[in-house]
């Protein structure tokens, strides 16, 4: 009896001891099946994670490269505005130049800088001279003068502090010339705005102005300005 009992037993150990490792064994299985899987899920996930970024950055760089593009043509385009400004801006200031040189051509602006003076005086009474026009002083002389210093570069010039125009005349009546209407006697003085080593260079040329005055008796000096200032002329008339 006692000998059954203990077959009895050791049938429920061995049953039970099965029951146990095939437990053992399929929840292992189990577990093994569940972390496979996390695995594959993990994998998957992260693949699909990595490829979504990838495809993210992709069409960064696409959307990059195309505002590059658009960049690139808004910069050509600020450049060729820029180049029409700075010719528009070349053109005005041409113009504004061309206008300030009309406006002092003239007269109707203030002018001043650096010149030259130039005295014409009636030579003195000789009476071995049988022609007293031989040594006065008339509008032919200063004329030369003018012309001389126009031909200089003098931007402005006056005589006897009145400016001349573009249009201006003068007359010689005896003693004194007129300009404008305007009578002055002698001395003459004319002053002119420029280049004062220029105009006293050209002035000063073996038989040109100066000499051709000196040898019509005319009475010839000339000194450099380091400023002179010319008014604008208003009106007709200008004293």
């Amino acid at each position: 009896m006692k000998n059954d009992q203990k077959k009895g037993n050791k049938v429920f150990l061995s049953l039970v001891t099965f029951v146990l490792g095939f437990m053992l064994a399929y929840s292992y299985n189990i577990a093994k099946e569940e972390e496979n899987f996390d695995e594959k899920n993990r994998k998957d996930f992260e693949w699909k994670e990595e490829n979504q970024l990838r495809n993210q950055l992709i069409n960064q760089q696409e959307k990059n490269s195309a505002l590059q593009e658009e960049l690139y043509g808004k910069q050509e385009k600020v450049r060729d505005y820029e180049q029409k400004l700075s010719h528009e801006k070349e053109i005005f200031f041409n113009l504004a130049e061309d206008a300030d040189k009309y406006r002092m051509y003239l007269g109707k602006v203030k002018v001043k800088g650096r010149g030259i003076k130039v005295t014409l005086e009636d030579e003195e009474y000789n009476p071995n001279v049988d022609n007293v026009n031989k040594y006065i002083v008339h509008e032919q002389h200063i004329f030369k003068v003018v012309n001389e210093l126009k031909i200089s570069g003098a931007s402005a010039i006056a005589i006897n502090g009145q400016r001349l125009k573009h249009n201006s005349y003068i007359i010689c009546n005896g003693p004194v010339i007129t300009i404008d209407g305007n009578e002055y006697p002698a001395p003459f003085e004319i002053s002119a705005i420029g280049d004062p080593d220029v105009m006293e260079s050209a002035l000063n040329i073996v038989g040109g102005v100066k000499d051709q005055l000196v040898n019509d008796h005319i009475v010839f000096t000339m000194e450099k300005k380091s400023e002179l200032v010319f008014k604008p002329i208003v009106g007709e008339r200008q004293r």
